[in-house]
């Protein structure tokens, strides 16, 4: 899986990132496991066509130490659909952009 992996939180960090991400994402029903939103506009023409497979998401991953965002994009009605698939260079920017703005509005060590 091709992610970006931030590493070597102090666990005080990790409960900021998991208060931030419980606001802001949408909650799996899986411990640790956040879906965040790719914006309509980083979505490509074949995920904009696919109104009845959206959300497409992102996930993001808590360990104890480490989160983790996955460069694949999904989406949560239909698991085998072709609007899914990793992300484009313009969605991969967003992912990125989202983790640092998470890491700096937190004021997180890293």
């Amino acid at each position: 899986m091709r992610s970006y992996l931030i590493d070597e939180i102090v666990p005080s960090d990790m409960e900021k990132i998991d208060e931030y991400l419980r606001e802001r994402a949408i909650p799996s029903n899986i411990k640790g496991i956040f879906w965040v939103e790719m914006p309509e506009d980083r979505l490509t023409q074949l995920q904009s066509d696919h109104k009845g497979c959206r959300p497409h998401v992102f996930a993001v991953e808590l360990g104890d130490n480490w989160v983790k965002m996955e460069f694949l994009i999904r989406n949560l009605k239909h698991m085998r659909c072709n609007c899914g698939g990793y992300c484009t260079t313009y969605q991969r920017e967003y992912i990125m952009e989202f983790a640092d703005n998470m890491i700096r509005s937190l004021n997180i060590r890293t």
